[in-house]
């Protein structure tokens, strides 16, 4: 505090809601911001926080996340413009007029400006195996069919544009102020598939087949079959990609929670998605 803002006389309030890392918001002078301040070992997560602070930036120049006021180095806290707002329950999101808000947000963003990091969710999860691994814990004898399946749709996909993408679109991550929707958390941000983008979204918030369309014609203007496809496959590998992540948690974290039933939980979601008919139309069978 005393480097950020010498002699001031700030008020300052822990927030809750992450898991990786600490999040304050600290007022003084007549305006609130909140410090973001990087949990330990992140960097064996992917996450560079010189390219959450571009993306950061690139995002609140789009319109859909926070004003950066600034960024610490070298430890890369970043400090943005503090949004007086409310979540937006997961049910509340799947009304048709907040999916065509968080689409149109989406959209935005994937239009703008390019970034430096990339993410590719299929390489991914496979340098979260190998991290895990080198650290003793293997990931659940599910990885090796979800690996298969993954290469499958893989296959789908190859060749699509990449765009950057906030791939981490857990509900937690927006705010309603009233009037706008923002986007928070840009830590895993990168140049990659908009499908799973629009996937992430959909499978954390639980959409039906028939929000699946409403988001789409949110963001395309139509629903065409082959976008209901990607988006559809793209699904297993969000969860993939989560499951995956909560057991390189398990490796290098020290925080007291469960990473393990995290793990399993999107594991178990992840088969349930492959199982459903409009995924196997999609890709095959292989659970």
């Amino acid at each position: 505090m005393e480097r950020l803002w010498p002699g001031a006389r700030a008020q300052v309030e822990p927030l809750g809601g992450g898991i990786t890392n600490h999040n304050f918001k600290v007022t003084g002078g007549g305006e609130s911001v909140v410090l973001r301040i990087g949990g330990k070992d992140t960097e064996l997560l992917g996450i560079d926080r010189r390219n959450e602070h571009q993306a950061s930036l690139a995002a609140a120049r789009a319109g859909v996340a926070p004003e950066v006021v600034d960024f610490v180095e070298p430890e890369g806290y970043l400090v943005t413009r503090f949004v007086e707002g409310k979540p937006i329950p997961p049910e509340e999101m799947r009304r048709p007029e907040n999916l065509e808000r968080a689409a149109r947000m989406l959209a935005a963003f994937h239009e703008g400006e390019p970034l430096e990091a990339r993410f590719d969710s299929f390489r991914v999860v496979e340098a979260y195996r190998a991290e895990a691994a080198a650290r003793g814990v293997e990931p659940p004898v599910a990885y090796e069919e979800a690996s298969a399946v993954a290469a499958g749709i893989e296959r789908l996909r190859a060749g699509a544009r990449t765009v950057p993408c906030h791939n981490d679109l857990l509900n937690a991550n927006f705010i309603d102020d009233g009037e706008r929707l923002w986007l928070v958390d840009w830590e895993y941000a990168g140049m990659g598939d908009p499908f799973f983008d629009l996937a992430n979204f959909s499978v954390n918030h639980e959409l039906g087949p028939d929000e699946d369309r409403l988001l789409l014609r949110a963001y395309f203007g139509d629903d065409r079959d082959e976008d209901v496809a990607a988006l559809t496959a793209m699904r297993f590998m969000s969860d993939f990609r989560e499951a995956m992540w909560g057991v390189v948690q398990q490796a290098i974290s020290e925080l007291e929670f469960d990473f393990a039933a995290y793990s399993a939980q999107h594991f178990e979601r992840m088969a349930k998605t492959a199982r459903e008919p409009r995924f196997r139309q999609v890709v095959g069978s292989r659970y």
